[in-house]
């Protein structure tokens, strides 16, 4: 007699990552705050990214921002600034935008240049569109903000320096403002996101920088800036450091 054909497996969930609180996360405080940093990061995150509406909005306050040139041959706005999507922030943006939505999370990208013709007033001009979008869109529970570092001048720049399944890879810098009521929900988010980060890839993260400043993220439960590597990394560099962005994101939303 033949045997009957076997079953196929149960599907498996994906694992839930589990924070103590006593995970090590490095701090920058270029402010004057005092969070309990191991009861934030054991917090549970109150949302559900997964659904039919938006819930993930990505915008880029500063969007020329762009990176050191390889084989490119775009045309530079400003040193390491360009209009053109394919090289500046937009860029980074579409790569997460694309990981979060194959993965179930319904996300919207802010494709406006809001630091061209003038930088000054960026976060003003960015701060009208986050405002439209969840007007619009009251389902956004995550808004996030890419950018990438800079520190040098006309003859160089700063590199950033991490590896990704063997490959050269830029660092990611979380910024987080402080100065609103809500901040200590950010920063239970952020503490989480660094954890995984480091988790996955040890040295893809720089110092979790904590700022007396607001950069819009007074807009929104769960807001972020994410610094993805510096005018001196190649573009290249940066989207290896996006994509681990985009999975650490992913992973997250897998939390009861």
């Amino acid at each position: 007699m033949e045997s009957p054909p076997a079953s196929a497996p149960e599907p498996t969930e994906p694992e839930i990552p589990a924070f103590s609180g006593e995970e090590n996360v490095e701090l920058y405080y270029a402010c004057q705050v005092d969070p309990d940093i191991p009861s934030l990061l054991a917090r549970p995150l109150s949302w559900e990214l997964r659904g039919e509406e938006p819930t993930v909005l990505i915008l880029h306050t500063h969007s020329t921002e762009s990176y050191t040139k390889t084989t490119e041959t775009y045309k530079e706005s400003a040193s390491w600034r360009t209009l053109e999507e394919d090289y500046n922030m937009l860029s980074m943006g579409k790569l997460v935008r694309e990981i979060l939505e194959e993965n179930g999370i319904p996300t919207l990208q802010d494709r406006e240049i809001h630091d061209y013709p003038s930088y000054n007033g960026s976060y003003a001009h960015a701060r009208k569109s986050i405002r439209s979008y969840l007007e619009q869109y009251p389902s956004i529970k995550l808004v996030l903000d890419l950018h990438r570092d800079a520190s040098g001048g006309e003859t160089g720049q700063m590199r950033t320096e991490a590896e990704v399944n063997g490959q050269a890879s830029a660092q990611l810098m979380v910024v987080l403002g402080t100065n609103h009521a809500h901040y200590e929900e950010n920063l239970s988010l952020a503490l989480k996101l660094q954890v995984l980060l480091e988790k996955e890839n040890p040295g893809i993260s720089r110092d979790l920088t904590l700022s007396k400043n607001r950069y819009n993220q007074h807009l929104g439960k769960y807001a972020l800036i994410v610094e993805i590597g510096a005018a001196g990394n190649t573009l290249d560099q940066a989207k290896l450091a996006a994509r681990e962005l985009g999975e650490a994101i992913v992973a997250l939303t897998h939390i009861d």
